[in-house]
C-alpha cells in the first residue's frame, strides 16, 4: 500500500511492529515501531504525524495477524484477545486518532482492511473471523459518523493473498482439516469464480482508488478484492 501511495506522490508514514520490516522502508517515508493495540503508542504516533506533517489525508488500518487456526473449542482466551486486539483494536484505534485530524481539515479518506472472512466467516478461524466482522460495523458506523465532515471510510475484505502470511495459514489449516498444504491451496483457488489467489498489489490499488477523488462519494462500502468468492470452505 505505501509503495503504491508513495509512486503517485504522496507521503507515506508507515507503523509496523517489525523493526526490521520498517528498515527497508525508502528514505523519507515516515516510520513508526508501534503495536497497534498499544493505545498510547498509538495515541504518541498520530501526535507525530500531526505535529510533522499538520494533517492527515488517508488512513490505511491494514495491519492484522491470522490468529490460530482449531475448532472454537481449542481457542484459548488470550489467543483470541491477541486476535481481536491486532485487528479490531488495532483497526479502532487508528481510526479513533486519525478522525480529529481529518475532522479539522473538513476532508480525509479511512480505508480499513477486513476480509473476506468478515463477510463469509471461516470454519476453525472464529478469531479473526469475528474480527474481520467487526471492522466491517466499524467502517460503516465511521461513515455515519464522519460523513458531515467530509470524511469518508470504507473497507476492503480481500480473499486469499499470496504471500508469506498466507503461506502460515496454508500450513496450519492442513494440519487442522488433515490434507495437504497444496490440497487447502487449491481448495482456496477453486473457491472463487477467477480460480486463483489475488497479490498485494490488487489490494493496494483498490486502497489508492478510494482515497481518489474517482470514489469522492464512495462511503461505507464493503468491496471484496478475492476474485469473487462463491465458496469460502471449498474441498478440493
Amino acid at each position: 500500500m505505501a509503495e503504491a501511495f508513495a509512486a503517485r506522490g504522496a507521503r507515506v508514514w508507515v507503523a509496523d511492529v517489525d523493526g526490521a520490516a520498517l528498515d527497508t522502508c525508502p528514505d523519507g517515508w515516515g516510520r513508526s515501531l508501534v503495536d497497534v493495540a498499544d493505545e498510547a503508542a498509538m495515541a504518541a504516533m498520530f501526535d507525530e504525524i500531526r505535529r510533522g506533517w499538520g494533517g492527515l489525508d488517508v488512513l490505511c488500518a491494514n495491519a492484522g495477524i491470522a490468529g490460530p487456526t482449531a475448532p472454537v473449542e481449542g481457542v484459548t482466551l488470550d489467543d483470541w484477545r491477541a486476535c481481536i486486539a491486532v485487528n479490531l483494536d488495532g483497526a479502532f484505534l487508528a481510526a479513533k486518532y486519525a478522525a480529529p485530524m481529518m475532522k479539522s481539515q473538513g476532508a480525509g479518506a479511512m480505508i480499513l482492511t477486513s476480509s473476506t472472512a468478515g463477510q463469509y466467516g471461516y470454519p476453525n478461524r472464529s478469531p479473526y473471523a469475528a474480527a474481520k466482522w467487526g471492522v466491517i460495523g466499524l467502517t460503516k458506523t465511521l461513515a455515519m459518523e464522519l460523513g458531515a465532515y467530509g470524511v469518508r471510510a470504507n473497507a476492503i475484505c480481500p480473499g486469499a493473498v499470496e504471500g508469506l502470511r498466507m503461506e502460515g495459514v496454508l500450513q496450519r489449516e492442513a494440519a487442522a482439516k488433515g490434507m495437504t498444504r497444496d490440497q487447502v491451496y487449491a481448495g482456496y483457488a477453486a473457491g472463487t469464480s477467477m480460480g486463483r489467489f489475488i497479490e498485494a498489489r490488487d489490494v493496494a490499488e483498490m486502497a489508492v482508488f478510494l482515497a481518489s477523488d474517482a470514489a469522492r462519494l464512495v462511503s461505507g462500502q464493503v468491496i471484496a478484492v478475492d476474485g469473487h468468492t462463491v465458496n469460502p470452505d471449498p474441498r478440493p
